[in-house]
């Protein structure tokens, strides 16, 4: 009788263990079986696409007063965002220049320019230390079409220069249109393995300091045609079409205010 009822447990027990089993089984399966919550894709903000229907400005009314801009990237020289009555421009503060001094975080925005070339890129603009520049980061390449920008020359006992840089190329190399109020001349100028050259030089370019100025750069593949408040000065054709970043250039302890910066591909 005992070895019946012992049978009986141990049967009992039994089924209830495959019963709690099957049910644990069916539980972790249906779990499993749950939609997953959909994850969104990550979204990429496209590049803006330039066109003459659709330039890229940048006026600065954005920016903060007094802090580094945000639509350049600073690679040599002080650059910060100032006031000129009541509005605001990006400003290259040569007071504070010292030659061989890159800006500040020049590695990182290197990096974010270019990659896995931003050493090369480094080594290049050390070399070009005497002459403070920017680049403009919404424009990844630019190859035709025109740049214009305005600019008041406020100080400069060395140089009063204001320029549009453009081929930038990812070793450092780079052209650069300028105009100067204490020349009174418009000068494209050659960057090139760490040496600078004249390419082509107008005289007799007037850009009175502390007044405003229109700079103006037409490039279509290789020839630049140069303008100075509307006038063209400067015509010369490259060896090579153009291709590369873009920005603002100076020289020394200039102290320029610059506004309205548009590029128009064509």
């Amino acid at each position: 009788m005992k070895i019946k009822k012992q049978k009986l447990i141990l049967t009992v027990g039994l089924t209830l263990i495959f019963l709690t089993a099957g049910l644990f089984i069916g539980q972790k399966n249906f779990v499993l079986a749950q939609p997953s919550t959909p994850v969104s894709p990550k979204k990429t903000l496209a590049k803006p696409e330039i066109s003459p229907a659709n330039p890229i400005a940048f006026d600065f009314s954005q920016e903060t007063v007094g802090a580094m801009p945000v639509s350049f990237a600073p690679a040599v020289g002080n650059w910060i965002i100032g006031i000129d009555k009541a509005n605001k421009v990006l400003v290259v503060d040569g007071s504070r220049w010292r030659q061989g001094q890159p800006s500040a975080g020049l590695a990182d925005k290197a990096r974010a320019l270019y990659g896995e070339r931003y050493a090369e890129f480094l080594d290049n603009v050390k070399a070009y230390a005497y002459y403070p520049f920017a680049v403009a980061q919404s424009v990844e390449n630019f190859t035709n079409g025109k740049i214009t920008v305005r600019f008041k020359a406020i100080a400069g006992r060395i140089d009063q220069g204001a320029g549009i840089l453009f081929d930038l190329k990812a070793n450092g190399d780079y052209y650069a249109i300028r105009a100067n109020p204490l020349e009174n001349n418009l000068v494209l100028w050659r960057f090139k393995q760490g040496r600078r050259s004249s390419v082509s030089w107008v005289r007799n370019v007037p850009t009175a300091s502390r007044k405003w100025h229109d700079l103006e750069v037409i490039i279509d593949k290789n020839l630049i045609k140069g303008y100075v408040n509307g006038r063209q000065y400067l015509t010369h054709k490259l060896p090579e079409p153009v291709s590369g970043k873009v920005g603002l250039w100076t020289k020394a302890d200039s102290v320029i205010y610059f506004d309205d910066y548009r590029v128009i591909n064509k």
